[in-house]
C-alpha cells in the first residue's frame, strides 16, 4: 500500500473519481460491444463537449470564490448570435466577427462585475438577473430564426489537425507528434519535481523509482489516447476544439496555482475577510473572475456556432447546469475555496462519459437526465462523507498543498470541511471589501448558518 502511494504521489482515494472515469470508460466499452473506446466516438465526444468544460473551467474560478454564474448559457447564446448577425448583416470578415463576439463577451463580464464587486449585489442574483435579460436578448436579435454562421467557424468547433509528414506511422502525424509533446512534457515536470526534492535533501522519502513507475504508466495513457485519436478515418485527428481545451487548460491551471491572482481566488474563497486584511483586493478578485467566466462563456458560444453552422435562438439552455454539475462532482465546495480546473476537467469527462455511453445503450434522455442526477448527488454525498471522516477530498492530489494562500496570506485557509450538522446554506455571497465595510456592520469572519450536513 505504501508503495502505491509513492507511486500515485498521495492516498489512492484522492484519485476517486479518476478511477470512477476508467470504470465507465471500461464499463460502457464492454456494454456497447467495443463502441465506446473507438477513435470516432472519442471525437465526436471531445468536440462535442468541450464547450461545456471550457465553462467549466471558467465556473470552477468562481465557485472557487463563494459564487455562482448562472448567465453562462445565455451570454454564449448571446455572443454566438453576435457573431452570426455581424458576419451576415454587416459584411465583416469571420475573424473580426469573433473578435467582435468575445469583446461583447467581456463587456457582459464587465457588467456582472460591477454589480457584483461595487455595488454589492450577490453573484447569484446579478447572474440570475443576467441570464433573464441576455436570454430576452438573444431572442430578439435572432427573431426566433436560426442565423448560418461562416465556414471558417466550423473549425473551431468541429475541425481537425492537418496531415504532414510520413504515412509509415498509419496515424495523424500532428496528433502524434502532440501526444509526444505532452508525454516529452509530463515526464520532464516529474524528474523537474524530483530533482527540486533532492535539493532539499528529501530524496530518502522520495525515491527516484515511483517517479519513473508514474512516468511510464501516464506515458502509457497518453499514448493510448494518442493512437486512438490518430488512427481514425483519413481525414480525422485530434480536434481542434480539443486542442484550444488542453490549451485553455495549461494557462488556467498555471494562473490558478502558480499566480499572485491563483493564491487570491483561493484566499478570498476561503475567508473573504482575512483576506482582505491581508492585502488582498476582494472587490478586484470578484471583478475579474467574473469577467474572465464571461470570456469563456463567448468562446464557448462561438465553438458550439461553428459545430452547429448556425446561431440559434435556443442555444445555451441550461449550459450553466452542466458546467456546475462537472464542477461540483470535480470535488468543488459549495462554501468555495477548494476546486482545481483539472479536477473540473475530471468531472466534466465523468458526465461526458454518461451521456456518451447512455446513447450507445440506447438509454432515453428521460432516464439519462435521471442516471446524471443521481451521479451528481452521489459524488458530492461521497465528498461530504471523506471530508466529515477527515479523509482527503476527491480533488486530492489535484489539488494538494498548491492551493494553500503562501506566507502573504497566512490567515486564509483555503476552505477547511465543515463539521458534521454546521454548512453554509448558499456560498457567501456579500463582496464588500472586509478592510472597509460599507456599512461598518460586516462581521470579521464569513457569517456561517444552520444548514444540512
Amino acid at each position: 500500500m505504501t508503495s502505491l502511494k509513492q507511486v500515485l504521489g498521495g492516498d489512492y482515494r484522492q484519485f476517486t473519481m479518476v478511477f470512477a472515469l476508467i470504470a465507465l470508460l471500461v464499463g460502457f466499452n464492454i456494454a456497447s460491444d467495443g463502441r465506446m473506446l473507438t477513435p470516432s466516438n472519442f471525437q465526436n465526444l471531445l468536440s462535442g463537449n468541450a464547450y461545456v468544460l471550457i465553462l467549466a473551467i471558467g465556473m470552477v474560478m468562481v465557485i472557487v470564490i463563494g459564487q455562482i454564474d448562472l448567465s453562462v448559457g445565455s451570454v454564449a447564446g448571446v455572443v454566438g448570435m453576435v457573431v452570426a448577425l455581424t458576419s451576415r448583416d454587416w459584411g465583416i470578415p469571420w475573424w473580426a466577427a469573433t473578435l467582435l463576439g468575445l469583446a461583447c463577451g467581456v463587456l457582459i463580464g464587465m457588467w456582472h462585475g460591477f454589480w457584483l464587486a461595487k455595488i454589492g449585489i450577490p453573484g447569484f442574483i446579478t447572474t440570475l438577473a443576467g441570464m433573464m435579460i441576455f436570454r430576452g436578448v438573444v431572442i430578439w436579435m435572432s427573431q426566433s430564426i436560426s442565423v448560418p454562421v461562416p465556414d471558417e467557424l466550423r473549425v473551431l468547433g468541429s475541425g481537425y489537425l492537418p496531415e504532414w509528414g510520413p504515412a509509415f506511422t498509419q496515424m495523424n502525424n500532428s496528433t502524434l507528434l502532440l501526444g509526444l509533446l505532452g508525454i516529452a512534457a509530463f515526464a520532464w515536470g516529474e524528474l523537474r519535481k524530483h530533482r527540486r526534492l533532492v535539493a532539499s535533501g528529501e530524496e530518502e522519502s522520495v525515491p527516484l523509482w515511483p517517479v519513473l513507475i508514474r512516468v511510464v504508466l501516464v506515458a502509457a495513457v497518453i499514448g493510448y489516447v494518442t493512437w486512438l485519436f490518430g488512427s481514425g478515418r483519413p481525414g480525422t485527428s485530434f480536434p481542434v476544439p480539443g486542442l484550444i481545451l488542453v490549451a485553455l487548460v495549461i494557462v488556467y491551471h498555471t494562473i490558478t496555482q502558480r499566480t499572485t491572482f491563483g493564491r487570491h481566488i483561493y484566499a478570498v474563497g476561503g475567508n473573504r475577510a482575512a483576506a482582505a486584511l491581508s492585502g488582498v483586493n476582494t472587490k478586484r478578485t470578484y471583478f475579474l473572475v467574473m469577467t474572465n467566466m464571461s470570456f469563456l462563456a463567448a468562446l464557448a458560444g462561438i465553438m458550439f456556432v461553428g459545430r452547429a453552422t448556425s446561431a440559434g435562438p435556443s442555444d445555451g439552455t441550461a449550459w450553466e447546469l452542466d458546467a456546475i454539475a462537472a464542477v461540483f462532482i470535480g470535488g468543488a465546495a459549495v462554501s468555495g475555496g477548494i476546486g482545481t480546473v483539472l479536477a473540473s476537467m475530471v468531472g466534466g469527462l465523468v458526465m461526458a462519459v454518461l451521456n456518451s455511453g447512455l446513447m450507445l445503450m440506447g438509454v432515453g434522455a428521460d432516464r439519462t437526465q435521471v442516471i446524471k442526477g443521481l451521479v451528481l448527488l452521489a459524488a458530492v454525498a461521497f465528498d461530504v462523507y471523506n471530508k466529515e471522516q477527515g479523509r482527503p477530498s476527491i480533488t486530492g492530489l489535484l489539488f494538494g498543498k498548491k492551493n494553500a494562500p503562501g506566507p502573504s496570506l497566512p490567515e486564509a485557509p483555503t476552505g477547511p470541511a465543515e463539521p458534521a450538522g454546521v454548512g453554509p446554506v448558499m456560498p457567501d455571497l456579500g463582496t464588500g471589501d472586509a478592510s472597509a465595510p460599507a456599512s461598518g456592520t460586516e462581521p470579521a469572519a464569513p457569517v456561517r448558518t444552520r444548514g444540512p450536513a
